[in-house]
């Protein structure tokens, strides 16, 4: 996506760290990455498949759960293959272009979970304090235009960030104390004045971050108030359980992400901020559609009727 032949830097070529230099300590996380790989994977997969052929599924709100899954699955995608490969050749390169590449793809998928989950967030709050306008209010329409602004709005935040890279010039320092190219650890691997970009990672990845986190902390606020009005303890717990999902998927992505970028400078290590990464990037897109999956009845049983109909083919 982007080319070399643009920027003057005397570095080539980054070195991917990854999380340990113990060759021991190699072939575990060898193992650990790719397992968890292929369960985050196999796991979004299975919740796209069962809500694509389930129909009591096709609403709003699985809508966005498998836009979701699907950028989850690209998430993960953009980092470990590349880890993975590194750890099999003993080669931990990745060229200039590559790591822009990757940084800019790393960008986006981040800032579309923020989006879609604050997407979710709106549904949940039509469906549960304006219910007998949920039909009318979040049409088919309305959501593809959802997901649509979700994307354009994440295209522009990570060119943003990834053009005003490409500006910066990388001198002697290309060892990358990371396992994929993060935006902050590349800014401090540059030997130009980084000012200009740090103040576009400060405020965009604010709006980014904060607006959407905001937004679903608002539509909390009001799905709680219209919940406590709710006259039976059933109707309660039902619009609740509809909300418990969703609110422990935002804990473990926002509280992890919240973690590596607004966290005072004085606290951050680099093993601090790879494993914060390794939690949102990886950890978070894996655990989602166990997250959803365990707390979610009626994907619970699409998911099994997924798999008894797979396995009765095989058979």
């Amino acid at each position: 996506m982007f080319l070399e032949g643009g920027n003057l830097s005397q570095v080539s070529e980054f070195l991917l760290m990854g999380l340990s230099e113990d060759p021991r300590e190699q072939q575990l996380l060898f193992i650990i990455f790719l397992v968890m790989y292929l369960v985050t994977v196999l796991g979004n997969l299975l919740i796209i498949l069962a809500i694509i052929t389930d129909t009591r599924l096709h609403t709003p709100m699985y809508f966005f759960l498998a836009n979701l899954a699907f950028v989850d699955i690209c998430f993960t995608t953009t980092t470990i293959p590349k880890t993975l490969i590194n750890h099999v050749t003993g080669d931990k390169g990745i060229s200039l272009a590559g790591c822009f590449t990757q940084t800019f793809f790393t960008i986006l998928f981040a800032s579309l979970d923020c989006y879609l989950l604050l997407v979710m967030a709106y549904d949940r709050y039509e469906a549960i304090c304006h219910p007998l306008h949920y039909a009318t209010s979040v049409t088919p329409q309305v959501c593809s235009l959802l997901v649509g602004a979700s994307w354009a709005a994440s295209f522009g935040h990570s060119l943003v960030h990834v053009v005003l890279l490409s500006r910066l010039l990388f001198c002697t320092h290309n060892q990358v104390p990371n396992f994929f190219c993060e935006i902050g650890t590349m800014l401090n691997l540059a030997c130009s004045d980084t000012f200009v970009s740090n103040i576009a990672v400060n405020s965009v990845t604010a709006v980014t971050v904060i607006f959407p986190f905001v937004g679903i902390l608002i539509s909390y606020f009001l799905i709680f108030a219209a919940v406590l009005r709710i006259p039976s303890k059933t109707g309660k717990q039902k619009a609740f359980s509809t909300c418990g999902s969703h609110v422990s998927v935002v804990t473990l992505f926002y509280g992890t992400l919240i973690g590596v970028y607004f966290n005072p400078s004085s606290a951050h290590t680099a093993q601090k901020d790879t494993v914060a990464a390794l939690m949102y990037t990886v950890v978070t897109p894996m655990m989602n559609p166990f997250i959803y999956s365990l707390r979610n009845k009626d994907m619970k049983g699409a998911l099994a009727a997924l798999v008894g109909k797979k396995s009765g083919i095989s058979q």
